[in-house]
Protein backbone atom coordinates (compact mmCIF):
# COMPACT_ATOMS: atom_id res chain seq x y z
CA UNK A 1 0.00 0.00 0.00
CA UNK A 2 1.12 3.77 -1.37
CA UNK A 3 0.04 5.97 1.01
CA UNK A 4 2.17 9.26 0.19
CA UNK A 5 -0.53 10.61 -1.67
CA UNK A 6 -2.91 10.55 1.58
CA UNK A 7 0.33 12.34 2.78
CA UNK A 8 0.90 9.81 5.68
CA UNK A 9 4.43 7.71 6.76
CA UNK A 10 3.34 4.84 9.15
CA UNK A 11 7.12 5.98 10.58
CA UNK A 12 6.04 8.95 11.91
CA UNK A 13 3.14 7.11 13.55
CA UNK A 14 2.95 5.94 17.18
CA UNK A 15 3.15 2.02 17.83
CA UNK A 16 -0.29 1.42 18.44
CA UNK A 17 -1.36 3.71 15.26
CA UNK A 18 0.57 2.54 12.78
CA UNK A 19 -0.30 -1.00 13.86
CA UNK A 20 -3.93 0.26 13.11
CA UNK A 21 -3.13 1.50 10.03
CA UNK A 22 -1.55 -1.84 8.83
CA UNK A 23 -4.48 -3.67 9.74
CA UNK A 24 -6.84 -1.18 7.60
CA UNK A 25 -5.06 -1.84 4.74
CA UNK A 26 -7.16 -5.09 4.58
CA UNK A 27 -10.05 -3.12 4.21
CA UNK A 28 -9.05 -0.85 1.30
CA UNK A 29 -10.74 -1.65 -1.72
CA UNK A 30 -8.14 -0.19 -4.13
CA UNK A 31 -4.42 -0.52 -4.27
CA UNK A 32 -4.10 3.27 -4.96
CA UNK A 33 -4.22 5.56 -2.53
CA UNK A 34 -5.32 8.65 -4.66
CA UNK A 35 -9.17 6.61 -5.43
CA UNK A 36 -9.17 4.43 -2.52
CA UNK A 37 -12.39 4.08 -0.74
CA UNK A 38 -12.22 3.19 3.09
CA UNK A 39 -15.24 1.30 4.43
CA UNK A 40 -16.13 2.77 8.24
CA UNK A 41 -13.12 1.87 10.00
CA UNK A 42 -10.92 3.50 7.27
CA UNK A 43 -8.59 6.61 7.33
CA UNK A 44 -10.63 9.10 8.49
CA UNK A 45 -11.45 7.06 11.95
CA UNK A 46 -8.46 6.50 12.82
CA UNK A 47 -7.80 10.53 12.92
CA UNK A 48 -10.72 10.41 15.29
CA UNK A 49 -9.94 7.19 17.14
CA UNK A 50 -9.65 8.23 20.88
CA UNK A 51 -6.17 8.05 22.16
CA UNK A 52 -5.12 4.78 23.87
CA UNK A 53 -3.30 4.38 27.36
CA UNK A 54 -1.86 1.19 28.77
CA UNK A 55 -4.35 0.04 31.84
CA UNK A 56 -3.46 -2.81 34.45
CA UNK A 57 -5.74 -6.05 34.56
CA UNK A 58 -5.01 -8.83 37.46
CA UNK A 59 -7.02 -12.18 36.04
CA UNK A 60 -8.05 -14.50 38.91
CA UNK A 61 -10.46 -17.51 39.04
CA UNK A 62 -10.98 -20.45 40.96
CA UNK A 63 -9.90 -18.97 44.34
CA UNK A 64 -12.09 -21.83 46.08
CA UNK A 65 -12.08 -20.00 49.05
CA UNK A 66 -8.51 -18.93 49.34
CA UNK A 67 -7.80 -15.47 50.05
CA UNK A 68 -4.38 -14.98 47.76
CA UNK A 69 -2.16 -11.87 47.43
CA UNK A 70 -2.81 -9.75 44.91
CA UNK A 71 -0.50 -7.50 43.02
CA UNK A 72 -1.59 -3.77 42.16
CA UNK A 73 -3.35 -2.95 39.23
CA UNK A 74 -6.11 -0.74 37.76
CA UNK A 75 -8.88 -3.23 36.87
CA UNK A 76 -9.59 -6.54 39.07
CA UNK A 77 -11.60 -9.49 37.06
CA UNK A 78 -12.77 -12.82 38.75
CA UNK A 79 -13.99 -15.40 36.46
CA UNK A 80 -15.83 -17.58 38.39
CA UNK A 81 -15.88 -20.31 41.49
CA UNK A 82 -15.09 -18.38 44.12
CA UNK A 83 -15.94 -21.11 46.86
CA UNK A 84 -16.29 -24.56 47.30
CA UNK A 85 -20.22 -24.98 47.15
CA UNK A 86 -21.84 -21.30 47.37
CA UNK A 87 -23.02 -20.98 50.70
CA UNK A 88 -23.45 -17.67 52.17
CA UNK A 89 -20.85 -18.00 54.74
CA UNK A 90 -18.13 -18.69 52.39
CA UNK A 91 -19.40 -15.66 49.44
CA UNK A 92 -19.71 -13.77 52.94
CA UNK A 93 -16.46 -13.80 53.44
CA UNK A 94 -15.24 -14.09 49.52
CA UNK A 95 -17.14 -11.05 49.07
CA UNK A 96 -15.46 -9.14 52.28
CA UNK A 97 -11.94 -10.32 50.68
CA UNK A 98 -12.56 -8.48 47.29
CA UNK A 99 -14.17 -5.21 48.90
CA UNK A 100 -10.66 -4.60 50.36
CA UNK A 101 -8.68 -4.70 46.99
CA UNK A 102 -7.64 -1.74 45.83
CA UNK A 103 -8.81 -1.40 42.08
CA UNK A 104 -10.80 1.06 40.40
CA UNK A 105 -13.02 -1.63 39.38
CA UNK A 106 -13.78 -5.01 40.07
CA UNK A 107 -15.77 -7.76 37.98
CA UNK A 108 -16.91 -11.21 39.01
CA UNK A 109 -18.57 -13.80 37.33
CA UNK A 110 -20.30 -16.93 39.17
CA UNK A 111 -18.77 -20.29 38.58
CA UNK A 112 -20.19 -23.60 38.42
CA UNK A 113 -19.22 -24.23 42.10
CA UNK A 114 -21.01 -21.21 43.60
CA UNK A 115 -24.48 -22.90 43.89
CA UNK A 116 -26.69 -20.61 45.35
CA UNK A 117 -26.38 -18.02 42.82
CA UNK A 118 -28.01 -20.51 40.27
CA UNK A 119 -31.55 -19.72 41.13
CA UNK A 120 -33.25 -22.69 39.13
CA UNK A 121 -30.13 -25.23 39.63
CA UNK A 122 -30.15 -24.52 43.49
CA UNK A 123 -34.42 -24.67 43.73
CA UNK A 124 -34.16 -28.09 42.07
CA UNK A 125 -30.95 -29.34 43.74
CA UNK A 126 -29.94 -27.04 46.34
CA UNK A 127 -30.93 -29.90 49.42
CA UNK A 128 -28.50 -32.61 48.03
CA UNK A 129 -25.90 -30.19 48.66
CA UNK A 130 -27.09 -28.28 51.93
CA UNK A 131 -29.68 -30.57 53.50
CA UNK A 132 -28.64 -29.59 57.20
CA UNK A 133 -28.54 -25.71 56.29
CA UNK A 134 -31.03 -24.52 53.30
CA UNK A 135 -29.55 -21.57 51.91
CA UNK A 136 -31.23 -18.21 50.23
CA UNK A 137 -30.20 -17.16 46.82
CA UNK A 138 -31.63 -13.96 47.13
CA UNK A 139 -29.41 -13.35 50.40
CA UNK A 140 -26.53 -15.03 48.37
CA UNK A 141 -26.85 -12.63 45.30
CA UNK A 142 -27.76 -9.85 47.53
CA UNK A 143 -23.97 -9.94 48.71
CA UNK A 144 -23.06 -8.74 45.36
CA UNK A 145 -25.58 -6.55 44.00
CA UNK A 146 -25.60 -3.86 47.17
CA UNK A 147 -21.89 -4.31 47.08
CA UNK A 148 -20.32 -0.24 46.14
CA UNK A 149 -17.33 -1.50 44.43
CA UNK A 150 -18.23 -4.96 42.55
CA UNK A 151 -19.65 -5.32 39.23
CA UNK A 152 -20.89 -8.73 39.03
CA UNK A 153 -22.17 -9.96 35.70
CA UNK A 154 -24.56 -12.43 35.16
CA UNK A 155 -24.76 -13.19 31.18
CA UNK A 156 -24.92 -9.87 30.36
CA UNK A 157 -22.58 -6.90 29.35
CA UNK A 158 -21.66 -3.37 30.71
CA UNK A 159 -19.41 -0.70 29.91
CA UNK A 160 -16.71 0.42 32.85
CA UNK A 161 -15.09 4.14 32.83
CA UNK A 162 -12.47 4.50 35.04
CA UNK A 163 -12.72 7.38 36.95
CA UNK A 164 -9.82 8.18 39.09
CA UNK A 165 -7.27 11.30 38.52
CA UNK A 166 -4.30 9.01 39.22
CA UNK A 167 -5.28 6.08 37.10
CA UNK A 168 -5.55 5.73 32.85
CA UNK A 169 -8.72 7.04 32.70
CA UNK A 170 -9.67 4.35 30.25
CA UNK A 171 -13.41 2.76 28.96
CA UNK A 172 -14.07 -1.04 28.15
CA UNK A 173 -17.22 -3.09 27.18
CA UNK A 174 -17.20 -6.07 29.11
CA UNK A 175 -19.27 -9.17 29.04
CA UNK A 176 -19.81 -11.56 31.72
CA UNK A 177 -20.77 -15.40 31.98
CA UNK A 178 -21.06 -17.97 34.79
CA UNK A 179 -21.74 -21.19 32.49
CA UNK A 180 -19.78 -23.95 31.59
CA UNK A 181 -20.58 -27.31 29.88
CA UNK A 182 -21.84 -29.74 31.58
CA UNK A 183 -19.84 -31.63 33.71
CA UNK A 184 -21.69 -33.59 36.72
CA UNK A 185 -24.13 -31.86 39.00
CA UNK A 186 -23.06 -28.51 39.46
CA UNK A 187 -24.48 -25.17 38.80
CA UNK A 188 -24.78 -22.41 35.47
CA UNK A 189 -24.57 -25.88 33.09
CA UNK A 190 -25.28 -26.41 29.44
CA UNK A 191 -24.99 -29.34 26.79
CA UNK A 192 -22.11 -28.42 24.78
CA UNK A 193 -20.98 -31.51 22.63
CA UNK A 194 -17.37 -31.47 22.28
CA UNK A 195 -17.67 -33.14 18.75
CA UNK A 196 -20.40 -30.99 16.81
CA UNK A 197 -20.71 -32.72 13.44
CA UNK A 198 -22.53 -29.39 12.02
CA UNK A 199 -23.11 -25.37 13.49
CA UNK A 200 -26.41 -26.31 14.07
CA UNK A 201 -25.68 -28.86 16.78
CA UNK A 202 -24.13 -26.45 19.12
CA UNK A 203 -25.47 -24.34 21.65
CA UNK A 204 -26.64 -20.85 20.70
CA UNK A 205 -26.11 -19.44 24.55
CA UNK A 206 -22.69 -17.57 22.99
CA UNK A 207 -24.81 -15.47 21.05
CA UNK A 208 -25.30 -13.16 23.36
CA UNK A 209 -22.09 -11.42 23.01
CA UNK A 210 -22.16 -7.79 21.95
CA UNK A 211 -19.89 -7.70 18.79
CA UNK A 212 -18.57 -4.60 20.48
CA UNK A 213 -17.06 -6.31 23.27
CA UNK A 214 -13.57 -5.44 24.41
CA UNK A 215 -13.27 -8.39 27.12
CA UNK A 216 -14.87 -11.19 27.45
CA UNK A 217 -15.19 -13.15 30.98
CA UNK A 218 -16.47 -16.76 31.25
CA UNK A 219 -16.25 -19.63 33.50
CA UNK A 220 -15.54 -21.70 31.02
CA UNK A 221 -12.35 -21.73 28.14
CA UNK A 222 -12.88 -22.07 24.59
CA UNK A 223 -11.95 -25.25 23.20
CA UNK A 224 -8.25 -25.43 22.21
CA UNK A 225 -7.27 -22.78 24.48
CA UNK A 226 -6.44 -23.15 27.73
CA UNK A 227 -8.54 -25.66 27.99
CA UNK A 228 -5.95 -28.88 28.40
CA UNK A 229 -6.22 -31.45 31.18
CA UNK A 230 -3.48 -32.94 32.33
CA UNK A 231 -4.77 -36.02 30.85
CA UNK A 232 -4.22 -33.30 26.81
CA UNK A 233 -7.96 -33.28 26.53
CA UNK A 234 -9.61 -30.60 25.61
CA UNK A 235 -12.40 -29.61 27.72
CA UNK A 236 -13.43 -26.12 26.62
CA UNK A 237 -16.61 -24.57 24.69
CA UNK A 238 -16.24 -24.97 20.73
CA UNK A 239 -19.51 -22.79 20.46
CA UNK A 240 -17.65 -20.10 22.35
CA UNK A 241 -14.65 -20.49 20.52
CA UNK A 242 -16.69 -19.86 17.20
CA UNK A 243 -18.46 -16.84 19.20
CA UNK A 244 -15.03 -15.62 20.23
CA UNK A 245 -14.00 -15.80 16.14
CA UNK A 246 -17.00 -13.26 15.36
CA UNK A 247 -16.63 -10.59 18.64
CA UNK A 248 -13.19 -10.86 18.21
CA UNK A 249 -12.63 -9.52 21.84
CA UNK A 250 -9.15 -7.83 22.82
CA UNK A 251 -9.11 -10.24 25.69
CA UNK A 252 -11.03 -13.22 26.76
CA UNK A 253 -10.58 -14.10 30.38
CA UNK A 254 -11.52 -17.69 32.23
CA UNK A 255 -11.20 -20.32 34.66
CA UNK A 256 -12.43 -23.67 35.57
CA UNK A 257 -9.91 -25.87 33.92
CA UNK A 258 -7.21 -25.87 36.91
CA UNK A 259 -4.67 -27.30 34.61
CA UNK A 260 -5.29 -25.01 31.40
CA UNK A 261 -4.24 -22.01 33.37
CA UNK A 262 -1.75 -19.89 31.07
CA UNK A 263 -2.46 -17.53 28.37
CA UNK A 264 -2.32 -17.59 24.85
CA UNK A 265 -2.42 -15.17 21.62
CA UNK A 266 -4.85 -15.89 19.16
CA UNK A 267 -4.85 -14.24 15.33
CA UNK A 268 -7.97 -14.88 13.89
CA UNK A 269 -7.67 -16.03 9.94
CA UNK A 270 -10.31 -13.26 8.11
CA UNK A 271 -8.95 -14.25 4.71
CA UNK A 272 -10.09 -18.24 4.87
CA UNK A 273 -13.52 -17.93 2.42
CA UNK A 274 -13.70 -21.76 2.70
CA UNK A 275 -13.27 -22.84 5.87
CA UNK A 276 -15.08 -20.94 9.04
CA UNK A 277 -13.82 -19.84 12.09
CA UNK A 278 -10.28 -20.43 10.76
CA UNK A 279 -7.60 -19.64 13.16
CA UNK A 280 -3.63 -17.88 11.33
CA UNK A 281 -1.35 -18.58 14.36
CA UNK A 282 -1.36 -19.40 18.42
CA UNK A 283 1.26 -17.88 20.24
CA UNK A 284 1.61 -19.80 23.73
CA UNK A 285 2.65 -17.48 26.68
CA UNK A 286 5.82 -18.09 28.78
CA UNK A 287 4.95 -17.15 32.35
CA UNK A 288 7.78 -15.01 33.50
CA UNK A 289 7.08 -15.38 37.06
CA UNK A 290 7.18 -19.14 37.23
CA UNK A 291 9.41 -19.76 39.70
CA UNK A 292 10.31 -16.28 41.05
CA UNK A 293 8.90 -13.20 42.48
CA UNK A 294 8.42 -11.30 39.52
CA UNK A 295 4.58 -10.87 38.22
CA UNK A 296 3.15 -12.67 35.93
CA UNK A 297 2.64 -10.54 32.90
CA UNK A 298 1.39 -10.72 30.01
CA UNK A 299 2.30 -7.47 27.75
CA UNK A 300 -0.09 -6.60 25.22
CA UNK A 301 0.82 -2.88 24.12
CA UNK A 302 4.14 -3.74 22.45
CA UNK A 303 6.77 -2.52 25.48
CA UNK A 304 7.93 -5.96 26.02
CA UNK A 305 5.96 -7.89 23.51
CA UNK A 306 4.70 -7.07 19.85
CA UNK A 307 1.54 -5.03 20.45
CA UNK A 308 -1.75 -6.82 20.33
CA UNK A 309 -3.42 -6.65 16.79
CA UNK A 310 -6.96 -5.14 17.84
CA UNK A 311 -7.95 -2.02 17.69
CA UNK A 312 -11.28 -2.71 19.37
CA UNK A 313 -12.64 -1.20 16.24
CA UNK A 314 -16.62 -1.68 15.02
CA UNK A 315 -19.29 0.65 13.07
CA UNK A 316 -20.26 3.48 15.57
CA UNK A 317 -17.95 2.68 18.20
CA UNK A 318 -16.21 5.75 19.70
CA UNK A 319 -18.72 8.02 21.86
CA UNK A 320 -20.43 5.26 24.03
CA UNK A 321 -23.59 6.25 25.79
CA UNK A 322 -25.52 3.03 26.23
CA UNK A 323 -25.13 1.13 29.00
CA UNK A 324 -22.02 2.55 30.89
CA UNK A 325 -21.20 2.41 34.19
CA UNK A 326 -18.70 4.38 36.15
CA UNK A 327 -16.13 2.06 38.36
CA UNK A 328 -16.78 4.88 41.17
CA UNK A 329 -20.57 4.56 41.14
CA UNK A 330 -23.05 2.89 39.66
CA UNK A 331 -21.24 -0.99 39.48
CA UNK A 332 -24.26 -3.46 39.41
CA UNK A 333 -25.21 -5.26 36.02
CA UNK A 334 -26.67 -8.43 37.56
CA UNK A 335 -30.63 -8.17 36.81
CA UNK A 336 -32.87 -8.44 40.68
CA UNK A 337 -32.89 -11.97 40.10
CA UNK A 338 -29.58 -13.43 39.36
CA UNK A 339 -30.96 -15.38 36.81
CA UNK A 340 -29.79 -15.62 32.89
CA UNK A 341 -31.22 -12.95 30.60
CA UNK A 342 -30.71 -14.81 27.86
CA UNK A 343 -31.08 -12.28 24.84
CA UNK A 344 -28.99 -12.80 21.87
CA UNK A 345 -27.13 -9.53 20.85
CA UNK A 346 -26.26 -6.61 22.10
CA UNK A 347 -29.93 -5.51 21.79
CA UNK A 348 -29.54 -2.79 19.31
CA UNK A 349 -27.89 -4.63 16.74
CA UNK A 350 -28.59 -7.78 14.76
CA UNK A 351 -24.97 -9.93 15.66
CA UNK A 352 -26.31 -13.14 13.02
CA UNK A 353 -25.48 -13.98 9.47
CA UNK A 354 -26.69 -16.58 7.15
CA UNK A 355 -26.11 -20.10 8.40
CA UNK A 356 -24.26 -20.70 5.08
CA UNK A 357 -21.95 -17.72 5.63
CA UNK A 358 -21.32 -17.84 9.49
CA UNK A 359 -17.54 -17.81 10.42
CA UNK A 360 -16.17 -17.39 6.92
CA UNK A 361 -13.77 -14.76 6.34
CA UNK A 362 -12.62 -12.82 2.60
CA UNK A 363 -14.31 -9.16 1.73
CA UNK A 364 -16.28 -7.82 4.07
CA UNK A 365 -18.55 -6.22 1.34
CA UNK A 366 -19.24 -10.08 -0.24
CA UNK A 367 -22.09 -12.20 0.36
CA UNK A 368 -20.61 -14.98 0.71
CA UNK A 369 -18.10 -14.12 4.13
CA UNK A 370 -19.54 -13.31 7.23
CA UNK A 371 -20.42 -9.45 6.90
CA UNK A 372 -21.67 -8.70 10.07
CA UNK A 373 -18.45 -10.09 11.72
CA UNK A 374 -16.62 -8.40 9.43
CA UNK A 375 -17.50 -5.21 7.82
CA UNK A 376 -15.92 -2.42 9.52
CA UNK A 377 -14.00 -4.54 12.30
CA UNK A 378 -11.11 -5.87 10.26
CA UNK A 379 -8.46 -4.09 12.76
CA UNK A 380 -9.89 -6.73 15.49
CA UNK A 381 -7.32 -9.79 14.33
CA UNK A 382 -6.04 -10.92 17.85
CA UNK A 383 -7.51 -12.05 21.26
CA UNK A 384 -5.61 -12.67 24.19
CA UNK A 385 -7.39 -15.52 26.05
CA UNK A 386 -6.07 -15.79 29.53
CA UNK A 387 -6.78 -18.97 31.75
CA UNK A 388 -6.47 -17.27 35.50
CA UNK A 389 -6.98 -20.26 38.01
CA UNK A 390 -5.74 -19.66 40.94
CA UNK A 391 -5.98 -23.38 42.47
CA UNK A 392 -3.26 -25.45 40.95
CA UNK A 393 -4.44 -28.93 42.47
CA UNK A 394 -7.60 -30.72 42.67
CA UNK A 395 -9.39 -32.44 45.24
CA UNK A 396 -8.78 -33.73 47.57
CA UNK A 397 -5.62 -32.16 47.11
CA UNK A 398 -3.16 -34.86 47.94
CA UNK A 399 -0.34 -33.45 49.30
CA UNK A 400 -1.50 -30.09 50.15
CA UNK A 401 -3.34 -27.44 48.15
CA UNK A 402 -1.41 -25.76 45.77
CA UNK A 403 -1.66 -22.31 44.36
CA UNK A 404 -1.06 -20.15 40.69
CA UNK A 405 -0.22 -16.57 40.99
CA UNK A 406 -2.75 -14.26 39.52
CA UNK A 407 -2.21 -13.28 36.28
CA UNK A 408 -1.50 -9.07 34.99
CA UNK A 409 -2.49 -7.94 31.94
CA UNK A 410 -1.61 -5.17 30.21
CA UNK A 411 -3.86 -3.61 27.52
CA UNK A 412 -3.86 -0.31 25.57
CA UNK A 413 -7.95 0.59 25.85
CA UNK A 414 -9.19 4.00 24.84
CA UNK A 415 -9.01 7.31 27.06
CA UNK A 416 -12.30 8.58 27.43
CA UNK A 417 -13.25 12.24 28.04
CA UNK A 418 -15.75 13.82 30.08
CA UNK A 419 -19.10 15.34 28.32
CA UNK A 420 -18.58 18.38 29.48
Amino acid sequence: MRCMAAGIHQNSLSPTLAITLSALQLNIKSTDCLGSTLEKNGLDDIMTAPVRRRTRIVCISDTHNCQVKLPKGDVLIHAGDLTNQGTHAELTKTVAWLEKQDFEAKIVIAGNHDLTLDREFYAEHGLYFHNNSSQSHDECLRLFTASPSITYLSHESTTIRLRSPSGPHTQFKIFGSPYSPRFGLWAFYYDAPQNPSNWSDLTSLWQSIPLDTDIVVTHTPPRTHCDETDERRATGCEALRQALWRVRPQLAVCGHIHDGRGAERVMWDLSCRNVAYQEEKVVHWQDPGEGNNKACLVDLTGKKAPSLANDGSHPGRYGLSIGEHDATCDAHAVNSTGSSPYTFGSGNEDTHASSGTLGLGGDPASPRSDQIALSGRMGRRETCVVNAAIMKSRYPHIGGKKFNKPIVVDLDLPVWEDDG
